[in-house]
């Protein structure tokens, strides 16, 4: 990544036709920065979650609620910020999907997969904000 600081904000509409946004938004971005395939990968599959779960659970697809992501980016590194408009909800209550009693369930993997592909994840305003920083590699 070669600009200093690059600060961007979008603001969508909580349905799911706006992960077609994000994706597209990542494909450029990764595109426009020389961004290395397994770090392209890992930022669509993340911050397509995070919209994802604050379109569907934070904002409860309410088309009159609203998602921000914000995206920081120096050389080294870029961070997404998400933040829905709902009720929040405790992140340290999350089950662990791995677990013997949760891996037949259907949901419930987004936060471990954040966790998994982000170099580091936080949580603030009661859940309703999630940071997710990756450190990037050019092609």
């Amino acid at each position: 990544m070669t600009q200093e600081g690059i600060v961007q904000r979008f603001e969508l509409i909580s349905q799911l036709e706006s992960l077609t946004k994000i994706e597209n938004y990542v494909d450029d971005l990764c595109d426009q920065f020389a961004i290395c395939e397994d770090d392209y990968g890992n930022i669509l599959i993340a911050i397509t979650e995070a919209v994802n779960n604050a379109i569907t659970h934070g904002n409860h697809l309410d088309s009159s609620k609203k998602v921000c992501l914000d995206i920081v980016g120096n050389p080294d590194t870029i961070e997404f910020v998400v933040e829905d408009e709902g009720a929040g909800f405790d992140y340290t209550k999350v089950p662990d999907p791995t677990m013997p009693e949760n891996l037949e369930k259907l949901s419930g993997r987004g936060i471990f997969l954040m966790r998994t592909l982000a170099d580091d994840i936080s949580f603030e305003n009661e859940g309703r904000k999630i940071k997710l920083k990756f450190s990037i590699s050019a092609n």
